[in-house]
């Protein structure tokens, strides 16, 4: 399928008039559902959209958050007053291959919609990885959904999958990181709702609620440093079933599969608390 249609995600594909024509109708239908058919509230969202529309040119947005439903993206950017209708503003976001771009019409549909196919259980470094890269390389703003798999269980936040953090090391310039957590979606849209489907519409009259964090930053060089130094010690790291991981190269040094382990870990680790300290703000609020 021509590398998952790459070519349909192309900013100048046919003058970008099919993108902006799939965010008009796709944003339209996600203020509809958030702002009309049930109640939105946002914690922080000036944040959020002083970052789309202004952060500082080249400067990358990594946004994340916690996967609740298969409509979380797009319903997440339809509250009120975020630019949702702005093709040229909308997130990048890493979507799931096998739900996203079964057929021709799915993935040209979602290619248009900037959406990246990810293979689950494919690893970090598997091919579609690099075109996420490369969107963080060129500024743009970037979501992705860590934990991996939609789960609607009011439960703690789940390990985070190490690809996020491996996007944040390997960027050219260190992305601003902006943690989410939401509720609610597992309701507008149950994953079991009759005869174990999900129903055919969202549903209607239920809260929702946007935790927007603040933004964290990672001293990348100096993080590397110590992840050099910690997986040479640890027998956790080190004796680890080789993946066949390669050596990234970056700020003069050298990071093998080990230090990579001990490095994603701990950037993973970190998004995963605050993420966590924002689900529990949002139970107590």
């Amino acid at each position: 399928m021509g590398r998952k249609m790459e070519w349909a995600g192309k900013e100048k594909h046919m003058r970008g008039i099919p993108r902006k024509l799939v965010f008009l109708a796709v944003g339209a239908f996600a203020k509809a559902v958030a702002t009309l058919l049930n109640t939105t509230s946002v914690h922080n969202a000036d944040t959020l959209i002083r970052l789309v529309r202004s952060r500082p040119p080249g400067i990358p947005l990594l946004t994340v958050s916690n996967h609740m439903s298969t409509l979380d993206d797009p319903l997440l950017w339809g509250f009120k007053g975020f630019p949702s209708l702005d093709a040229n503003l909308a997130r990048w976001v890493l979507s799931a291959e096998d739900i996203c771009f079964k057929n021709y019409a799915l993935t040209y549909f979602f290619r248009l919609g900037k959406c990246i196919p990810i293979t689950r259980g494919a690893g970090i470094y598997q091919e579609h990885m690099n075109e996420a890269l490369q969107c963080l390389n060129n500024g743009a703003w970037l979501h992705t959904f860590p934990e991996g798999k939609v789960s609607q269980e009011d439960a703690p936040i789940r390990r985070l999958k190490w690809g996020t953090a491996s996007l944040i090391v390997r960027g050219h310039v260190t992305p601003i990181v902006l943690p989410m957590v939401h509720s609610g979606f597992e309701e507008v849209m149950p994953e079991k709702f009759f005869l174990d489907r999900r129903p055919p519409f969202p549903l209607c009259n239920k809260k929702i609620k946007i935790m927007i964090g603040q933004p964290l930053e990672f001293d990348i060089p100096k993080m590397r440093q110590v992840a050099i130094s910690k997986s040479r010690g640890d027998h956790l790291f080190s004796s680890t079933t080789s993946r066949g991981w390669p050596v990234i190269s970056s700020h003069g040094l050298d990071l093998d599969e080990a230090a990579q382990r001990c490095l994603y870990s701990t950037i993973s680790q970190q998004i995963q608390t605050v993420m966590e300290e924002l689900r529990s703000l949002a139970k107590s609020s």
